[in-house]
């Protein structure tokens, strides 16, 4: 047993070197890692990398931050060491003891310990023996000094790192840890199991890091501030224009625009895109747009987005104050208060803890003096300042209701600035964005994390120089506050007279710009940085297709005449009285009948003429007759009225209202009796869209079996809610004949069934469902191309992606010349098919480095044959615009009828639009041919 003296031994370290390991590559000097290396690991990957000895040229720059810290690290441990030599009841040992004596647990405590295993080294601050022999745990545990106050999982794994290094070196873990921090030196238990296993991770990570020849992606964070390196990360990253220069740009979405091509501030100025805001939004704050930060950069200007409010409605009080945050010890209040033209500054000044009362009552002491105090902060902390110390001293009846009123009018002014007036710089801090504005600090290093530095520096020495440096920067810190306050209320203001008087408002020389919004319509207009795509996307309109191309293609639209009606004469009241003739003979066994009683129906109809439409009431009066044999009823001769008492006009403008021109069915009723003085119930519009439904029903699948029997079919789904479930409207039409059905789900089962018979080609989107149909395919183009062009837009500087877009378009557009020439005839496309397979050959030998021009690539090759169809048939589009139209025409109805009727409602509609839709796609007026009563439409056109 050792008793109470000190050995000092000098340990035998190697110099940090290099151990060598093979790759085929040739040899890779690994480095020996570290604590100090894994410390700053923990900080940054850039500053583990810089602090290796490969990087010869790297010369850290002398940071007082950095050197200060490190100063009072050393005091620290050393003061914590004679702590625990004091305390030692057996003898010490102070360096690197021998291996066997860690292996025999020979020294109570050793000091400044250096552990290396085959990998690892740390210079452990001390190891403190426990129970000895206490298998399989080892008997040192680790210490580790450090002077914050306050405990994080940057400390917890440096002192795992020294565990982990002697577990190593040893074969034995440590049972836990022990770390010793603050001004009291206060000792916590740290558990190292899990830890150590989180350390393990780290290391082989760091491993990995140092073994590699490129550099680490360089990235600011907010570690930068107190880092030997700052100044030269700062430059290059200032040179690359690096978008970790803005200020809390997050990793994820700094990750994101790397992956589209987006690595500076100038690309990232780029895609901001101005949106108009939900009116549900209205009262909410805009959220911080990083995009509109980097284009104020970009165009040094001031932009506003939003409608930032700044009311000053008292005496305006700037408040600043310092304080140690480890410890919540607040030590310096500085207050400057504008009344008209003069100025007043005071600073409260406390020494220690015990001063902070007397600081924070001369400081309501001022308050008390002011009119009308409104006191103007930047940031949270002066916020969280006047809430604690009103809970921490007791001011009832010293100041009452006076704290209360400064909490309920004191503005923060970073919450006004927040995301909504966006500075040109890199941050929202005071420091920036004064300096932006022009003012200056008379010390250049002046920061909130240097006058914390300043203020342990004094408590150290009480230097009074050091107290004057705090002082003044905490007095400028309020002048640099005015100055914001200032040119905040001007950007406010100027705001509303720009509104107007439409003139851009400047402050200090920089110009001040209100961002507007975008009016995005449902059915938004095509824009593309590729003019080829906006010259193909033009060509695919509906009406020029219709009015251009296949009116020049062939006459196989030919347009029916239209039937006109003839002039009738309008009588009041009851219109007509019609007198029925009731047979002699039962029309079935001609046995005669005898004379029945007389009755009588009204019916409510309307007439149309040339230019106008009435009511018309018409009375029917006929004998009701019973067959003796039969048994059953004999209607007059001409009979036309059914069981209501509607007549086929009035339900035909009925359904005319409710399905072409998208009236709700209660309007349409409420409209009839207004216009027509009539008494219509509003249940009564669903039975009559009910009872013409249910006419129609065979003309749908007429039209369908025409449709399936042509050579092509376009089809397209769109999803619906009935009754809170959500189902789905197909829909398969071709140039004449139009055709809906509803189903419960998206499955192509119920398409399988209608189109089993189909054997021409089919025009789709790229939905996964249709390609299970066998038979000739044509992908829709357009589809393709706003998803190329969407591509795009997220991806705006992949050249690769911009190149295989470029390229298919001009492949396709010579392709739309043709058929705005010559129509959609193969005789004139086939000459293009060669191209078509130069491209395919081009894009399958190609080879892309970005990920959306290999995904870009993937879909042309999956879609090979299904792309180029129509250029092997007559009459087949290379777009699927037919379907996309008639998808519009439900939209209409859905935006009526959505969520409020059930899939029988919705049936109902689709039977009707069934026919509306063929009446517009072979221009047949959709009322003449309701009120034509003619159950189908090519019957329609005979009789026409």
């Amino acid at each position: 047993m050792i008793g109470r003296r000190q050995f000092r031994a000098t340990p035998e370290v190697a110099n940090p070197g290099e151990s060598t390991t093979e790759c085929s590559g040739g040899i890779i000097a690994t480095m020996l890692i570290r604590d100090d290396l894994f410390d700053a690991f923990l900080d940054c990957k850039t500053k583990a990398h810089l602090r290796t000895s490969l990087i010869a040229a790297t010369h850290p720059d002398s940071h007082p931050i950095s050197e200060w810290r490190w100063h009072v690290a050393e005091q620290f441990k050393h003061k914590c060491g004679d702590l625990l030599i004091s305390a030692a009841r057996e003898g010490y040992f102070v360096g690197t003891p021998p291996p066997q004596d860690l292996t025999n647990a020979t020294h109570h405590l050793i000091l400044d310990p250096i552990v290396r295993s085959e990998h690892t080294e740390s210079h452990i601050h001390a190891l403190e023996r426990i129970v000895p022999n206490q298998k399989p745990y080892n008997c040192y545990i680790p210490i580790r000094f450090t002077p914050s106050e306050k405990i994080n999982k940057h400390h917890k794994l440096l002192l795992a790192f020294d565990a982990f290094v002697l577990w190593q070196a040893s074969g034995q873990m440590p049972l836990f840890g022990k770390l010793i921090h603050g001004m009291r030196q206060t000792a916590v238990h740290v558990k190292l199991s899990t830890l150590i296993i989180k350390v393990d991770s780290i290391v082989q990570k760091l491993h990995s890091l140092l073994a590699a020849r490129t550099t680490p992606d360089l990235v600011l964070i907010r570690h930068c501030r107190d880092c030997e390196f700052e100044g030269q990360c700062r430059s290059k990253a200032i040179e690359k224009d690096d978008l970790s220069l803005l200020d809390r740009f997050p990793v994820a979405d700094r990750a994101k625009y790397n992956a589209k091509g987006i690595f500076t501030v100038t690309q990232l100025a780029y895609t901001f895109r101005p949106r108009r805001r939900p009116k549900r939004l209205a009262a909410r704050k805009e959220k911080y747009h990083h995009a509109l930060k980097a284009l104020a950069i970009r165009d040094h200007k001031i932009h506003v987005a939003g409608n930032p409010q700044l009311a000053l409605t008292g005496t305006p009080v700037y408040l600043d104050v310092e304080g140690v945050p480890e410890r919540d010890f607040y030590y310096l209040i500085g207050v400057r208060i504008q009344e008209g033209s003069s100025i007043r500054h005071f600073s409260f000044w406390a020494d220690d803890l015990d001063e902070e009362k007397q600081i924070w009552l001369a400081f309501l002491r001022v308050l008390e003096r002011v009119n009308n105090p409104v006191v103007l902060h930047y940031g949270a902390y002066e916020a969280t300042f006047l809430k604690r110390l009103e809970q921490r001293y007791d001011t009832v009846g010293y100041s009452s209701g006076l704290l209360k009123t400064v909490r309920e009018q004191s503005i923060n002014l970073l919450s006004t600035i927040y995301s909504q007036i966006y500075f040109p710089t890199y941050s929202n801090g005071l420091k920036d964005i004064a300096r932006c504005l022009g003012f200056q600090w008379s010390d250049p290093a002046a920061s909130g994390l240097q006058s914390i530095i300043w203020r342990q520096q004094w408590e150290e020495t009480h230097d009074e120089t050091l107290k004057q440096k705090l002082i003044t920067y905490n007095r400028e810190d309020c002048e640099a506050l005015q100055i914001v306050a200032k040119a905040t209320d001007g950007i406010v203001g100027g705001m509303k007279r720009e509104e107007r008087d439409s003139g851009p408002a400047e402050i200090n020389g920089i110009g001040v710009q209100s961002e507007g919004v975008q009016d995005v319509s449902k059915w938004r207009r095509f824009d593309s940085s590729v003019t080829v795509l906006e010259a193909i996307n033009e060509a695919a309109h509906w009406d020029y297709q219709r009015d251009r191309v296949y009116v020049r293609s062939s006459g196989w639209r030919a347009k029916p005449n239209r039937v006109t009606a003839s002039a009738r004469t309008v009588k009041p009241h009851i219109n007509k009285v019609v007198k029925c003739e009731t047979p002699r003979r039962c029309p079935l066994c001609k046995t005669k009948l005898a004379v029945g009683k007389a009755r009588s129906k009204v019916v409510y109809d309307l007439r149309f003429g040339r230019a106008s439409v009435r009511r018309w009431i018409v009375k029917y009066v006929f004998q009701q007759c019973e067959c003796p044999r039969c048994g059953g009823p004999v209607h007059a001769v001409g009979q036309t009225w059914g069981r209501g008492k509607y007549g086929w006009n009035l339900i035909s403008f009925l359904v005319y209202e409710i399905v072409e021109l998208c009236v709700p069915q209660r309007t349409t009723t409420r409209n009839l009796n207004r216009l027509f003085h009539m008494s219509i119930p509003r249940s009564s519009a669903c039975e009559q869209k009910r009872r013409a439904s249910q006419y129609y029903a065979d003309a749908r699948q007429r039209l369908l079996k025409q449709i399936v029997d042509g050579p092509l079919i376009h089809v397209d789904e769109t999803p619906i809610s009935t009754s809170g479930k959500r189902s789905f409207v197909w829909v398969f039409c071709n140039f004449h004949e139009v055709v809906y059905f509803y189903s419960e789900s998206r499955e192509a089962g119920m398409m399988h069934g209608m189109l089993r018979d189909f054997k021409g080609v089919l025009v789709s989107d790229f939905y996964s469902a249709y390609d299970s149909l066998e038979c000739p395919q044509q992908k829709c183009l357009i589809h393709l191309i706003r998803d190329l062009n969407n591509e795009m837009l997220s991806s705006p500087y992949d050249e690769e992606l911009r190149w295989v877009v470029q390229t298919f378009g001009d492949l396709l557009k010579p392709i739309i010349d043709t058929i705005d020439r010559y129509g959609l005839k193969k005789h004139f496309l086939r000459k293009h098919v060669p191209g078509v397979q130069r491209f395919n050959e081009w894009l399958s030998n190609a080879t892309f480095r970005s990920e959306a021009a290999e995904k870009c690539k993937e879909r042309f090759e999956k879609n090979r044959n299904k792309l180029f169809t129509f250029l092997s048939y007559d009459g087949v589009p290379w777009n699927n615009n037919n379907a996309e139209h008639a998808v519009k025409a439900f939209a209409a109805i859905r935006d009526v009828a959505e969520g409020i009727t059930t899939p029988r409602g919705i049936e109902e509609y689709l039977i009707l639009l069934s026919v509306c839709e063929s009446c517009r796609y072979q221009n047949i007026d959709f009322l003449e041919f309701l009120c034509s009563r003619e159950k189908y439409l090519d019957e329609f056109v005979k009789n026409s």
